[in-house]
């Protein structure tokens, strides 16, 4: 891990509870600020603050440039977790939904897979599809299932057939 990525670590670390929004944006703002404005990651860290700090009105715009530089593929899947998770915070849950669901068909075998399922069951779960929200929950956890897998996946197929 280089140094960079050590002093952004350490910032998120004392936003555990010992520096508040103001003192945590302003922080990674002058850490992001050393990579300059088109950096990606400096653009995501910087969008994550505001996030963290609940401004996702202002974390949305970040996460989108971001994207829109190139994040790898550690990055993009938890940009876009995030992303969703504001915007469906902001209330508009279709677009949430198409993001995670962009991500989980153009990315199947990407890193964070599970977790942007249960943003997406989430997701589906606010816009009042509960069964689809069960449905990919239950897809995501069976594979992780000592027993009883392909009885899990079959009954959360069932659940939306």
């Amino acid at each position: 891990m280089d140094e960079w990525q050590q002093r952004i670590d350490a910032i998120w670390n004392d936003a555990s509870g010992t520096i508040g929004d103001d003192e945590l944006i302003a922080r990674i703002d002058a850490v992001a600020a050393e990579r300059g404005g088109d950096d990606a990651r400096a653009v995501f860290e910087r969008a994550g603050a505001r996030d963290s700090a609940g401004r996702p009105d202002e974390a949305v715009p970040l996460y989108e440039r971001a994207l829109a530089l190139g994040l790898d593929d550690e990055h993009r899947p938890q940009a876009v977790i995030q992303m969703a998770s504001s915007i469906r915070n902001l209330g508009d849950d279709a677009r949430a939904l198409d993001l995670l669901e962009s991500e989980l068909r153009d990315h199947a075998d990407a890193p964070f897979r599970d977790e942007v399922a249960a943003f997406l069951a989430l997701a589906l779960a606010s816009s009042g599809d509960a069964r689809r929200a069960a449905s990919v929950a239950l897809l995501a956890l069976a594979p992780h299932l000592r027993r009883y897998t392909r009885s899990v996946s079959n009954y959360a197929r069932d659940l939306v057939d």
